[in-house]
């Protein structure tokens, strides 16, 4: 693709970047083939070659963001199917993450809109909070047929049926390995999923500790910046990620770490990406030393001697998360460790789709989310499974409010495999 962005504007890092992209774009649109969006709505506009031609001219004209342009950027899932697809390699996440920001700074959103994402950006990301909205969400939850705004009524349909008891195990502190140590790692317990499931930080602990790995809950850590990061909200974004870096670079400064351990993949594409978010900022080459050794949990776990397990006489359908099957390319990992403890792994049709989740996104767009859902879980309950295993607190949420088959973190059933408890959700169906 041709560009004219003049020698000042190419001054500017985010400009720079985006330049690159845009150039790399060969106009072929195999990513329309892929993108969610533009499979439930059919417009070119909402498909990334059609939002790449709006952030182009956007940028390039540095022209005031109209509310068409806005309209279709903020309906993008960020789920990376495109990447994936791309022959050229686009690098559409860069690309629409400054077209965020720059809308965010140079748009002035109608006061409902500015006033749901100012709401959502100052209680998702923190635990307590959260806890406190979900408690009002379930008392508000009967009067939500009486609500006319769908987003409202979408916030209220969030909340789960029980909210969790807040776990220990999320505050900074070191959990010694049951055996030889093999490795030294940081467990990232994030935010959200904090206050919505805390047994898959619980289990995780357990695994990697049953394995061989001291796991330490680090000072100071807490929310990745994915949830603001999205909303074009970088300076909130940068600062909470910031702190994770600090926190992090001392426990590599001082005992060492093996791996920065992520059981949420959208925060582990946003942690992955830390290095190039801060690379013009003094934090910038210790975010590529975090960068470097953050880790889903399954990439940890094939590093680790995982027991074969025996055959369960179970069918786990395997719903592969946008942020790990495209953001961070890990696609057979969890399928393999799965397959390793005894259970018996089926995959959807279409797999590579967005089940509508994507952070806030089933928040801020509940009509086209609820499409994906529906299609989501449509094809997962066409595999009769007796169970359904994600790696991602979104995923799970969003796919367990539209089905009656347990749905569990992919860890839950490895710790369960390998001398844990039954996950809370299977006992809860029995």
């Amino acid at each position: 693709m041709q560009t004219t962005f003049t020698e000042e504007q190419l001054k500017d890092p985010g400009i720079s970047r985006a330049n690159e992209i845009l150039r790399s774009c060969v106009h072929c649109g195999f990513c329309t083939a892929t993108c969610p969006t533009y499979q439930v709505l059919g417009d070119e506009l909402d498909s990334p070659r059609g939002r790449i031609y709006l952030i182009k001219d956007m940028l390039e004209n540095e022209r005031k963001p109209d509310a068409k342009t806005v309209k279709h950027i903020d309906r993008c899932l960020s789920c990376l199917a495109c990447m994936t697809t791309c022959p050229s390699g686009v690098h559409y996440m860069h690309l629409v993450d400054h077209a965020r920001d720059y809308i965010e700074k140079n748009y002035d959103r109608p006061w409902h809109d500015k006033a749901l994402r100012w709401v959502l950006a100052r209680i998702l990301p923190y635990p307590t909070r959260f806890r406190v909205a979900l408690l009002l969400a379930k008392i508000g939850k009967p009067f939500a047929p009486l609500i006319p705004d769908a987003r409202l009524r979408a916030m209220l349909a969030m909340a789960p049926k029980r909210i969790p008891p807040v776990s220990r195990n999320d505050d900074p502190q070191s959990f010694a390995p049951a055996a030889v140590r093999k490795m030294r790692v940081a467990l990232m317990t994030g935010c959200a999923q904090k206050a919505l499931n805390t047994d898959i930080n619980d289990a995780t602990i357990r695994l990697l500790t049953r394995l061989g790995c001291e796991v330490v809950v680090a000072e100071g850590a807490g929310c990745c910046g994915a949830l603001t990061h999205h909303m074009g909200k970088t300076d909130e974004s940068h600062g909470t990620a910031a702190r994770n870096i600090r926190a992090w670079t001392r426990e590599m400064d001082g005992a060492g770490l093996d791996a920065i351990v992520i059981n949420t993949s959208g925060c582990g594409t946003t942690v992955k990406d830390y290095g190039h978010m801060f690379r013009t900022e003094t934090l910038a080459e210790d975010a590529k030393r975090v960068s470097g050794i953050a880790m889903d949990i399954s990439e940890v776990l094939m590093k680790l001697d995982l027991p074969q397990g025996a055959a369960k006489g179970l069918r786990v359908a395997y719903h592969a998360a946008c942020s790990l099957q495209h953001g961070q390319k890990i696609k057979t990992f969890p399928k393999d460790l799965l397959k390793r403890a005894g259970f018996e792994v089926v995959e959807p049709a279409d797999s590579h789709l967005c089940c509508g989740s994507a952070g806030t996104y089933n928040l801020m767009q509940p009509e086209i989310s609820a499409k994906l859902k529906a299609r989501k879980v449509r094809t997962l309950e066409a595999k009769q499974p007796d169970i359904i295993a994600a790696g991602n607190i979104g995923c799970m949420m969003q796919i367990g409010s539209g089905t009656g088959v347990p749905i569990v973190h992919t860890v839950e059933l490895l710790d369960w495999a390998t001398g844990g408890p039954k996950p809370p959700a299977l006992v809860e169906k029995i």
